[in-house]
This record gives C-alpha cells, sequence and structure tokens, in this order.
C-alpha cells in the first residue's frame, strides 16, 4: 500500500536520527495517513479515501469535499480523487445551467 495522501500527494520524507553523540544514521518520517468517509454534497455520494490528517484539516478549512476538489491541482490528486473532482465539476457545471 503506497504511503502517499490521496488528495494532497504528501509522501514519505527522508532524514537523519542524530543521537547525543551527533551520529547520524538516515530514517524516513511518514505522514500521517488516515482511511475516511468524505461526503460530497453536490454528488450526494460518499467517498473513501486515504489522506494526511493536514488534508483533513484543509478540506475541513475549505467548506467541504466539493469546495475542496475545485481548488485542488490535478497533478497533486491520486487517479481515485481526480475521478471524483471530474464528476464535480460535471456536476457544477449542470448545476449552473438549470
Amino acid at each position: 500500500m503506497s504511503r502517499r495522501c490521496d488528495l494532497t500527494g504528501k509522501g514519505p520524507m527522508s532524514g537523519n536520527n542524530v543521537s547525543h553523540a551527533k551520529n547520524h544514521t538516515r530514517r524516513r518520517f511518514l505522514p500521517n495517513l488516515q482511511d475516511v468517509t468524505l461526503m460530497s454534497d453536490l454528488l450526494g455520494r460518499s467517498f473513501k479515501f486515504r489522506i494526511s490528517n493536514a488534508a483533513l484539516r484543509t478540506v475541513d478549512h475549505r467548506g467541504g469535499l466539493d469546495a475542496f476538489m475545485k481548488k485542488a491541482k490535478d497533478a497533486e490528486l491520486s487517479p481515485d480523487a481526480l475521478k471524483v473532482k471530474k464528476d464535480i465539476a460535471k456536476a457544477t457545471a449542470a448545476a449552473a445551467t438549470a
């Protein structure tokens, strides 16, 4: 399973453990990923994502999944999240014409 956030693309980083004696050993910093179900108001459906805690806070801050997806960059989204973004864009365009 990939340790990458579906919405922000945040992944593992590498760095050093530094002991008191200043010995450096390589280590990985893993993102804090959570399995969550987010609800889309426009589509009336829920979607399961594996996202970081920071992304979850950003989704809440922007006002939900629909608002987050409107501002999200395509390069950062996973293929599943990209499909959801396109569905939301279609629903928004249909609602604007009706």
